[in-house]
């Protein structure tokens, strides 16, 4: 086994330490000096000397990876799934590389054993190991697998990129939608798709999936065209996109002379070297966290549009409220379940009025920390199904706590996998909320007539 250039100079270190950590208040010195140590390397060269450069390709043919026709990621010449570990000893490389290619923030593979020393360098720092591996993880949004699914979702399924806002000049920040040809003008039917939190976008439930299982499960590209067939329109949401970022400037702050401060020097001097402390600290994180990035940057949100709940009031009042469709159906996998009720927590009556049931797949909604009203909870009641991650057969009941809408089982235990499992007993669910909508705006003598007549049968 091949050992890095990194882990044989940090060995003698980490071993000291450990000797150190052993020892009682009699070794605080030796910390000390220690510290300093660190606080001194260059890890930004060491790293780049100890791993390739973070060049990664920006396709998948790049990455030697394509879909098969299952809907399978596969190597093209092997034929074999996504390989994490690609080099030995280069982990924190295999983890930037899997991430360059797109992974569900939730469900990342746990960090190799091997970053067991390193933590002990690291919690000198104040950090801890997965602590480091969040930040990496919220740094990457899966740039490939998000721009095949949007191809996906222009070629194959015949959807528009729609800019928003819709007033937007050429210098603001932009996010988009998609949506079929008839989503606006369909006098019948109009399904709404919205997924979870993290780093997915616009027709993706899970990358996770995309990567390890296939398209199908992974994707609402199987929602998008079923519906399509069907006669609905679709409007496929974006809930994530929330800001872009662009390089910080480099502001010149000009320090206040001690002339022009009433407090002693030696306060002064005392909270100089706290601040010089705190910013080599934070400066030792940034470059163990990625000692390749060299410009800072910083997240412009979009107007109307900076989070999933904002998304979707915007998208309801410009889009949806303007559809011509009499029947609006839902389908919000996870935070965008919350997404939904708080919008029908904000335009409560004209949901009610225009959307026919929703469909609700492991949705982290709380009617009470959400304060949703009564009236809102009986009407999720009637329109609403939640299906949850369960071993339980598909569509069992599923008892809850709390007293908004019928839970059933989505037929799998995995979160990631719900909307999936669940997609033929949506498409059921939305025909019979379909039909009992028209029923009921039939005549009342002719509902009873019918009734009468059915029970003499």
């Amino acid at each position: 086994m091949s050992i890095s250039l990194s882990s044989l100079i940090l060995l003698p270190i980490w071993i000291s330490m450990a000797q150190i950590q052993q020892g009682g208040p009699d070794e605080n010195e030796k910390t000390t000096a220690l510290k300093d140590l660190l606080s001194r390397i260059d890890l930004d060269e060491l790293m780049k000397k100890d791993e390739p450069p973070l060049d990664f390709p920006d396709t998948l043919e790049g990455f030697e990876y394509a879909f098969n026709e299952k809907g399978q990621l596969r190597h093209i010449k092997t034929g074999e799934p996504f390989v994490f570990n690609y080099r030995e000893d280069l982990h924190r490389w295999n983890q930037k590389r899997y991430e360059a290619l797109g992974e569900d923030l939730a469900n990342l593979p746990s960090w190799p054993q091997s970053c067991d020393p390193p933590s002990s360098v690291l919690q000198i720092a104040g950090i801890k190991c997965m602590d480091y591996l969040t930040q990496m993880q919220l740094e990457h949004l899966g740039i490939i697998i998000t721009k095949y699914v949007y191809e996906l979702l222009e070629k194959d399924c015949n959807l528009k990129k729609i800019s928003i806002p819709v007033d937007a000049t050429e210098s603001e920040p932009k996010s988009f939608i998609f949506m079929s040809e008839d989503a606006l003008t369909n006098p019948q039917k109009l399904m709404v798709l919205i997924h979870g939190s993290g780093v997915v976008r616009a027709g993706q439930w899970a990358r996770r999936l995309i990567i390890n299982e296939d398209l199908d499960s992974g994707t609402q590209i199987p929602f998008i065209k079923r519906a399509v067939d069907e006669g609905y329109g679709v409007i496929v949401l974006n809930p994530n996109e929330n800001y872009i970022e662009v390089e910080k400037p480099k502001m010149h702050v000009q320090s206040s002379s001690s002339d022009s401060s009433d407090e002693p020097a030696e306060k002064r001097e005392r909270k100089d070297k706290v601040s010089k402390e705190t910013k080599k600290r934070r400066d030792f994180y940034e470059k163990y966290r990625n000692p390749q990035r060299e410009k800072e940057m910083i997240q412009l949100y979009i107007r109307e549009n900076g989070s999933p709940e904002e998304h979707a009031v915007y998208v309801w009042d410009h889009f949806i409220a303007q559809s011509a469709a009499e029947n609006v159906f839902f389908v919000a996998h996870s935070y965008g379940g919350l997404a939904f009720v708080e919008l029908m927590i904000q335009r409560e009556a004209d949901v009610k009025s225009k959307v026919t049931a929703v469909a609700l797949t492991d949705s982290v909604h709380n009617v009470w920390h959400q304060e949703a009203g009564k009236t809102i909870r009986e009407w999720m009641r009637e329109n609403c199904c939640n299906w949850v991650s369960s071993s339980e057969p598909l569509d069992t009941s599923v008892e809850s706590m709390l007293p908004d809408c019928p839970r059933v089982s989505a037929g799998t235990d995995r979160h990631e996998l719900t909307s999936w499992k669940s997609f033929p007993s949506i498409f059921k669910f939305f025909t019979e909320a379909s039909e009992a909508k028209t029923s009921s705006l039939k005549p009342t003598l002719t509902r009873r007539s019918h009734r009468i007549k059915h029970e003499e049968l």
